[in-house]
């Protein structure tokens, strides 16, 4: 797939002069149509692939680098630190990842990275720290990862410290099924970030969520008797979602995060609770997102490996919180045939 770039606007209006309705023109026709293809990889599309061997589980994958004409690829040795960085972390151990992590920082274009298991998943924050412009982070994810109470840097609780870093203009969450979003008033979701229209969540699928005020109407919900009456992806096709998703992107600049626990388990095999998004339904808002928007990076988690503790606080969590599961063979090419589909669709559509 040709990646793409994006459309140039040519008004022969000045824009003192320019009437509303021809402005209105403009940024409806810039939301609405696709990009016009960029020059491949080979002529000057610079897109690298980054690997981050923390768990073992995605250095191992071998045909990984194969996926797409990468400018570079690049792997980052953090096992030395997985212990350390796995569910939650100490600050210091994530100045530690941060400073590795930006001394191995890719060069100008758009960066791909592999993170290993979704309880990695909050090293996404020093990665889209790296970006040099005001962003979207699109996240795809079976959990909003939006915990008030959780310590500051925990896969759960990632998304509030990517809202304060000033490059992150909004996060726009795609295709939750899980149970955190039941009651999530009352498990530490942060609702003052959803009704302020920082965080926007389009559900794959899920009843209406019981809550205790009122919260202001988003794209992605309304409030009603009580409840937050969500606009769930299933019950809409692509071209009804996209008319509400891409109008929330408001940045140029879009970020893909990506968390494989969205998907059935026949699709990929994760260590956390999975949700019902179908892998074809992923790669379709992907590619229409990026069609619409300049992508100028990614990060995928989600890969399956043992949860070795040696914190006791984190194995009685890791008893608690997800399901206890084993890997086939089979289950592990399965997640490397997802990422190979992944990192072919964000390439294709990553910004020139």
């Amino acid at each position: 797939m040709p990646a793409r770039c994006r459309i140039v606007e040519i008004a022969t209006v000045p824009p003192r002069t320019r009437p509303r309705g021809l402005e209105l023109f403009f940024t409806l026709r810039r939301q609405s149509l696709p990009r016009q293809p960029c020059p491949d990889l080979r002529s000057g599309n610079r897109v690298h692939l980054r690997i981050l061997d923390i768990d073992g589980s995605v250095s191992m994958q071998s045909s990984l680098p194969d996926a797409a004409a990468w400018s570079s690829v690049a792997t980052i040795p953090l096992r030395d630190l997985g212990p350390r960085l796995r569910l939650w972390s100490r600050a210091a151990t994530m100045r530690l990842a941060r400073d590795r992590l930006a001394d191995q920082a890719a060069p100008p274009g758009a960066a791909l990275t592999l993170i290993g298991s979704g309880d990695f998943h909050h090293l996404a924050v020093p990665l889209i720290e790296q970006a040099r412009e005001r962003v979207t982070v699109v996240h795809f994810d079976n959990h909003p990862d939006w915990v008030r109470w959780a310590p500051r840097w925990h896969c759960g609780s990632w998304v509030n410290e990517a809202l304060r870093l000033p490059q992150v203009a909004r996060v726009v969450t795609l295709g939750p099924c899980s149970d955190d979003l039941v009651r999530p008033g009352l498990k530490g979701g942060n609702l003052a970030a959803l009704a302020a229209g920082r965080i926007v969540l389009f559900p794959w699928r899920h009843a209406p969520s019981r809550v205790f005020r009122r919260i202001a109407d988003g794209a992605g919900h309304r409030y009603a008797g009580g409840h937050l009456v969500w606009n769930n992806l299933a019950d809409a096709d692509t071209e009804r979602n996209l008319a509400r998703i891409v109008p929330a992107i408001e940045t140029d600049a879009v970020w893909f995060s990506i968390d494989k626990d969205v998907l059935a388990e026949d699709e990929a095999l994760t260590n956390w609770d999975q949700g019902q998004m179908p892998l074809a339904a992923m790669l379709e808002l992907i590619a229409a997102i990026g069609a619409r928007r300049r992508v100028i990076g990614a990060d995928i988690c989600g890969e399956f490996s043992p949860p070795l503790l040696d914190n006791p606080l984190k194995r009685i969590e890791s008893r608690i919180d997800r399901p206890q599961r084993a890997a086939t063979a089979d289950a592990l090419a399965r997640n490397e045939t997802v990422n190979r589909r992944l990192l072919q669709a964000i390439a294709g559509v990553a910004a020139c």
